[in-house]
């Protein structure tokens, strides 16, 4: 068996306090809403960081599965954005220190990048796990983002998840690392973010904002939200109005908001995800839905000039 450390490098210059908790978001499957992306972003350009540990893209990443950015300048490159994936010490708005893990999910030798990640927790004495994923469901944008919880701290599903599933699902890598440290009983929380399918194309800032929120009851820890939390009055606003001049959309919102207000009075009743008869919309309505509404935004922002982002 090869050695998992080799997938990444320790920076020798810096001292890891033990015992913190350990926040991770890998982006690549199903980030509906771009809410793991989203988070990565503003978590490195908001708080003070300090590289970890970097992986090996050239070991873990499928590069023509997805494709680095390269700069053309006229008749010259001019700059090269390679994907990354690291381990970071972060400071909360409180300076209260934390380990973040973040960047793209690894395409190949997920037992190994398991092994490694097991490995820096227990050299790091990692005192908890969250992490966060979104998905895109038939909910309202008008109601706060639900989320489903996994893993073993029991407190965190008991108060915070509002829907339940048996069911199968595609897996991703952070799934792996949660059912390894299940068995092993390190404390650990997975957030589901439950996105409406109809903005889970969009980069919608709830998202942001609804992941922040889930790490802070996981682990304490304090984030600045003013900007994400405006950036979402704003956006909100933009559909609500495109909304409004769409009968069609404006039914869907309408029938979603029915659903989940009926299911939030007594979750004993059908899953606010179903229809009047216990289904769930198929895959080509949704699809419907969505191209429909991307439609009508991209008229709406041609008219006004806009254009496409």
């Amino acid at each position: 068996m090869r050695d998992p450390g080799e997938l990444f490098e320790l920076n020798p210059a810096l001292e890891v306090p033990e015992g913190l908790p350990l926040v991770a978001g890998l982006t690549g499957f199903a980030d509906a809403g771009s809410g793991v992306s989203q988070l990565g972003t503003y978590l490195l350009g908001t708080l003070d960081s300090e590289v970890v540990a970097t992986f090996d893209a050239d070991i873990l990443l499928d590069y023509r599965a997805r494709r680095p950015i390269i700069y053309f300048d006229q008749d010259h490159l001019t700059d090269y954005q390679p994907a990354t994936l690291k381990l970071y010490l972060a400071y909360d708005e409180l300076r209260q220190p934390f380990l973040l893990l973040s960047g793209f999910e690894p395409d190949f030798r997920w037992e190994a990048f398991t092994d490694a990640v097991l490995g820096l927790i227990e050299r790091f004495k990692v005192k908890t796990i969250t992490w966060v994923h979104s998905i895109p469901m038939p909910v309202p944008h008008t109601r706060p983002i639900g989320v489903t919880v996994s893993g073993n701290r029991t407190e965190l599903i008991d108060s915070m998840s509002i829907w339940k599933p048996h069911t199968q699902v595609p897996a991703n890598a952070l799934h792996l690392l949660e059912y390894r440290l299940q068995k092993l009983s390190y404390p650990i929380a997975g957030f589901i973010l439950l996105i409406p399918h109809y903005l889970a194309d969009t980069e919608y800032p709830a998202a942001a904002v609804a992941a922040l929120d889930s790490i802070s009851a996981a682990t304490g820890l304090i984030f600045p939200t003013d900007r994400l939390r405006q950036e979402d009055r704003d956006f909100v606003a933009n559909i609500d109005e495109q909304v409004a001049g769409n009968p069609e959309l404006g039914r869907l919102v309408g029938t979603l908001e029915e659903r989940h207000d009926s299911y939030m009075e007594d979750t004993q009743l059908r899953s606010p995800l179903t229809d009047s008869d216990g289904e769930l919309p198929s895959a080509d309505e949704i699809a419907a839905e969505l191209e429909n509404f991307l439609a009508f935004r991209r008229h709406g922002d041609e008219e006004n000039g806009r254009g496409e982002r």
